[in-house]
């Protein structure tokens, strides 16, 4: 354990990634996830699924601190094990100690089916299915599986999404855990389509749809609804983007679970009015004394989502698109993407491994491109420069946000993630 706290501190003197003194505690002590992970007495809590793990566990965490427990999280988002290993190792004293009382660990779906064979949940949380690295997990109906495993691995209460007929069929498979779901209401399902509803296939019907424990009831611009155990709660919100107030849904169930009747409304209510975006999920960046926000981008529904939820009018758009390992290497899911919204302003700069492609596709929806730069460092400061007197915004896959992050980082203050 200390030798991955040495690791730890050269690869940040080094400017080194989040997971690699994970991966070197992972080699030199299989065991010390489980192991340190065990000292906790309300247990762990896993969040998975293919869109929103990032934002909704940095809104349980505060959820949950607002109650007053200590948390423990993977907050860099690196949510492989490696990555909860290198979180730990930035956490314990020197004797190992963990001082939290309970920890909400962002998982990707595969890892997540390694790691709940070692460490059982108490609580889980399972978003959504969606094509997302199709290279890497196959069909969507293969990460169902996935999610399920983690399902059957919770002791405690699995929370589900009643929306996604995939996700909340899980509960068939359970035995003796309780289930609890989030879900919208019937006037807002129109605005999140699955998979399934961009190719006109309804899976499960409205009327079919088992009660939900926090309903998502209405959003108007910065503000939302909320039906919790059937009385309804409305609060201003600083999180941007539909789907981070359906997330928000999701973060309330969980906590409710969690906490139990000790729950305090109030300071949990005050609490979601205080989230701010995860970094690169519609984080906002000062530069030159206008924002710039980076919007992460990695499936074709979520993009949707983005193009819909943050209007054109008045900023500067890019669009950077990588094919790394981390986003996925088969992009061809930008096809499924309608980008009409952008016509009439068109696309200041478009980077990235991919330019070309995206640019091409662009193309086929007659949006205007005035530059195409595949290399990030250049297509940003060329994007800067170039709309120096507008608000501008940055659709982006994970890597390109990322690298985008440490140039933004040479030019002014940027949190720092690892």
């Amino acid at each position: 354990m200390l030798l991955g706290k040495a690791v730890r501190k050269i690869a940040q003197m080094r400017g080194g990634g989040s997971a690699l003194p994970g991966l070197f505690v992972e080699k030199i002590d299989p065991d010390f996830i489980r192991r340190t992970l065990a000292q906790l007495p309300d247990g762990v809590v896993v969040i998975s699924g293919t869109n929103g793990k990032t934002t909704t566990t940095k809104m349980v965490v505060e959820l949950l601190e607002s109650q007053g427990l200590r948390v423990f999280t993977n907050r860099t988002g690196s949510n492989f094990t490696r990555g909860v290993a290198a979180a730990l190792l930035g956490e314990v004293d020197n004797k190992g100690v963990l001082s939290a009382d309970i920890a909400v660990l962002e998982l990707d779906e595969a890892h997540a089916v390694h790691f709940v064979k070692n460490v059982a949940p108490k609580y889980s949380l399972l978003l959504n299915v969606m094509r997302d690295q199709l290279d890497r997990f196959g069909e969507i109906d293969t990460t169902a599986k996935m999610l399920a495993q983690i399902a059957s691995k919770t002791t405690d209460t699995v929370i589900l999404n009643r929306q996604d007929p995939r996700v909340a069929k899980i509960a068939r498979i359970l035995t003796h855990q309780k289930v609890g779901y989030f879900g919208l209401s019937p006037e807002l399902t129109k605005l999140f389509p699955s998979d399934d509803d961009m190719r006109s296939v309804t899976l499960v019907s409205n009327s079919k749809l088992p009660e939900a424990d926090v309903l998502l009831q209405s959003i108007n611009d910065s503000s939302a609804q909320f039906v919790i155990g059937g009385k309804t709660i409305g609060t201003t919100l600083q999180l941007q983007g539909v789907y981070n107030i359906y997330n928000a849904a999701a973060a309330l169930a969980l906590t409710h679970a969690i906490v139990g009747a000790k729950i305090d409304e109030e300071k949990l209510i005050d609490a979601l009015s205080q989230v701010t975006p995860a970094f690169g999920r519609g984080e906002t960046i000062t530069i030159g004394g206008q924002p710039l926000e980076l919007v992460l981008v990695k499936n074709p529904s979520g993009f949707r989502l983005s193009l819909s939820s943050f209007k054109p009018e008045g900023y500067a758009t890019m669009i950077a698109i990588n094919d790394n390992y981390a986003d996925g290497r088969d992009m061809s899911w930008l096809w499924d993407v309608e980008f009409e919204s952008l016509r009439e302003l068109g696309v200041a700069e478009v980077s990235g491994v991919r330019a070309y492609d995206m640019a091409l596709r662009l193309q086929y929806d007659e949006v205007t491109i005035s530059h195409v730069e595949p290399e990030l460092a250049s297509a940003l400061q060329h994007f800067i420069t170039n709309n120096s007197t507008l608000p501008k915004r940055i659709y982006c896959t994970y890597t390109a946000m990322l690298a985008l992050r440490r140039e933004l980082g040479k030019m002014t203050d940027v949190e720092v993630i690892s």
